[in-house]
């Protein structure tokens, strides 16, 4: 088979395994990237099948997709707030992690000393990827998962630069403390400082552009161009690099973005993450060879064993340093240090001059990380719940059985009248059920509302998830009439913006006024809103989908050739910026703001302030009192 169409089979073949494995996966309670790789081993059985990971291409093309997405949604204020746990954890615990991997099997095993710390390097870099799925699914605390994941892209840098150092001990026998820890400094701060650069600039680039296909793709430039730059350019740590230029790009980035943008962005990184995660451990399972694991199996069971008992002294210990962590969530951290695609594939880039060790590293490398990702892995979502890190409250189980029998009675309703429908039951025995089932279904129906209205948390999450299947519909109506040729892209665009604006303005916020707005909140100020007539329906619908209330009145401004319009917006306190935001937004002229009087300032000196009229504007007013009626 020529090279080109191999290529070309192959990643249709990861494709359509990977879209499998997500679907089957749906029905076991297993994580989808360990389904990935035990579907790696199956096809790893066939003789035909013949795969060659390169080392390069793993770390160069496979790794920074996966870097950059979870740098990019990683909030630079959760970092901050665990700051010093995090550095402990990835620069001191890699350290410490290596030194006592190393030790234990080079004592153990018999492994030769320089051979034993490039081991410990290597497998010290943690891959949570299996876990932070599960964390996302049950609704694991925001820092527990900022901590697994903060933690796993910082040392991950820190794992490769310690690896590299390692490697060039052993291959020459020399090694200096001193030197040691100037390249360390130099390659690691070098990394973060080269990302960093380059995602700020990237970030004043997108914030002067206004089309969501350029954005993505400076995105996508950034993202291997951080790495490629920093490696070859500046001999410097490019995963470190691609963390930082996520992060300032996730941080920075986005307040440049048009909603649009930013959801396309978002779904665009989803995607690639997805494909990069299923090669890696795709080909994690199709690289193992079980008889070769076998011969190896007393060093492999000593690798696990240090591997294990340097996470725990790692994790016990330094975590209690800096800000407090819960006890219950050391047990996770400890449990969820799985291992992946960068130790293979630094175990795999080991060179031939290295020596005979090198085939039984590779080994371990493999060993220890099926061992994490099957066992670990496996075991993460029963431990969560053990120790109840993540639960479900007594009130929604009872609400979820309520729905779920409700949901269950309505389907059999309809599917015995679609068999009466069809003439397979008698119009009397329909009938007869026809009664009975409606009861049944009108009790279970007031029940599933009795709770929602004694738990108003979970008929928030509820307005929450119908809003935003609503909007999705609204935005899929958009698309189909654009490809009618029924509206103009540009028409298309506008009101795409709408719905985008309404995904992102806060469903929250948007289902907590909808379901007390019975209770009529103190208005504390009055927006009064000019707008233009060509922008009044795009500003009364954002407004709409932000969840506030608008009194229109018709006017004609003299300072505008076409008709105006008035809009009263009452607030209640601390809601002025998101309107403010809105309108700007939904506008197509900038908002011109104009406080009220402030307290000692003359009438006539607030009177007198300039205004220009560009698209809206808006007076805000502060309210003493407020009477409904």
């Amino acid at each position: 088979m020529e090279p080109l169409l191999q290529i070309r089979v192959t990643v249709l073949a990861v494709l359509l395994v990977a879209s499998g494995v997500t679907v089957i996966v749906r029905r076991f309670r297993i994580p989808y990237t360990v389904a990935l790789v035990l579907a790696g081993l199956v096809l790893s059985l066939s003789p035909r099948l013949e795969a060659e990971v390169s080392p390069d291409l793993v770390l160069s093309l496979l790794v920074p997709p996966l870097v950059f997405e979870a740098a990019l949604h990683l909030s630079l204020i959760e970092l901050r707030r665990n700051i010093s746990t995090l550095v402990l954890l990835a620069v001191p615990g890699v350290i410490l992690n290596m030194l006592m991997v190393g030790a234990v099997v080079a004592v153990g095993a018999g492994i030769s000393w320089p051979m034993a710390l490039l081991f410990g390097a290597l497998i010290a870099a943690t891959d949570p990827v299996a876990v932070i799925g599960i964390f996302r699914k049950l609704g694991a605390p925001k820092r527990l998962t900022v901590l697994l994941e903060g933690e796993s892209l910082l040392n991950d840098g820190t794992a490769i630069v310690l690896f590299k150092l390692a490697l060039a001990a052993a291959i020459t026998g020399h090694f200096s403390a001193v030197e040691g820890l100037i390249d360390f400094v130099r390659v690691g701060f070098g990394g973060v400082v080269v990302g960093a650069v380059l995602g700020w600039l990237i970030s004043r680039l997108i914030a002067r552009i206004d089309d969501h296909l350029v954005e993505t793709t400076l995105t996508t430039v950034l993202a291997f161009g951080s790495y490629l730059v920093a490696e070859d350019l500046f001999d410097v740590s490019g995963l470190l690099a691609v963390v930082a230029a996520g992060l300032v790009a996730g941080n920075l980035g986005p307040r440049g973005m048009s909603p649009t943008t930013r959801i396309v962005l978002s779904n665009f990184w989803e995607y690639v993450a997805f494909l990069a995660n299923s090669a890696v451990f795709l080909l994690i399972g199709i690289q193992v060879d079980f008889l070769e694991l076998l011969t190896f199996w007393p060093t492999i069971l000593w690798a696990i064993a240090a591997v294990l008992v340097s996470r725990a002294v790692v994790v016990y210990l330094l975590s209690r340093i800096g800000r407090s962590v819960p006890s219950r969530w050391r047990h996770v951290l400890f449990w969820g240090g799985l291992r992946g695609a960068i130790a293979l594939a630094l175990a795999l880039s080991i060179p031939a001059e290295a020596g005979p060790e090198r085939m039984t590293i590779t080994a371990m490398a493999f060993g220890v990380v099926l061992f994490t990702l099957l066992a670990q892995g496996i075991t993460m979502d029963g431990l969560l719940k053990r120790l109840g890190v993540v639960f479900r409250s007594e009130d929604q189980i009872e609400y979820e059985m309520r729905h779920a029998r409700a949901i269950a009675e309505r389907a059999g309703f309809e599917q015995l009248s679609k068999l009466h429908d069809a003439g397979l039951i008698s119009s009397h025995t329909w009938e007869n059920l026809q009664e009975r089932l409606g009861e049944r279904l009108k009790v279970l129906t007031d029940a599933v509302h009795e709770k929602l209205h004694e738990e108003p948390s979970l008929e928030i999450e509820e307005l929450i998830t119908a809003r935003r299947e609503a909007l999705r519909a609204q935005r899929s109506a958009l698309v189909n009439l654009r490809r009618d040729g029924i509206i103009s892209d540009e028409a298309y665009e506008d009101l795409g913006v709408e719905i985008d604006s309404a995904l992102e303005i806060g469903l929250r916020d948007w289902a907590e006024r909808m379901l007390h707005g019975r209770e009529k909140p103190g208005v504390r100020q009055l927006i009064m809103a000019v707008v233009q007539g060509r922008d009044l329906e795009s500003a009364t619908q954002a407004m709409s989908n932000a969840g506030f209330s608008v009194t229109q009145i018709r006017a004609k401004g003299r300072l505008m050739q076409q008709q105006s319009h008035l809009l009263l917006i009452g607030l209640s306190e601390g809601k002025l910026e998101t309107v403010v935001t809105t309108l700007q937004s939904a506008t197509r002229s900038r908002v011109q703001y104009v406080s009220s009087p402030v307290d000692g300032m003359e009438p006539a000196a607030a009177q007198a302030m300039p205004v220009q009229v560009r698209g809206v504007t808006v007076f805000v007013l502060d309210v003493e009192r407020a009477e409904v009626f």
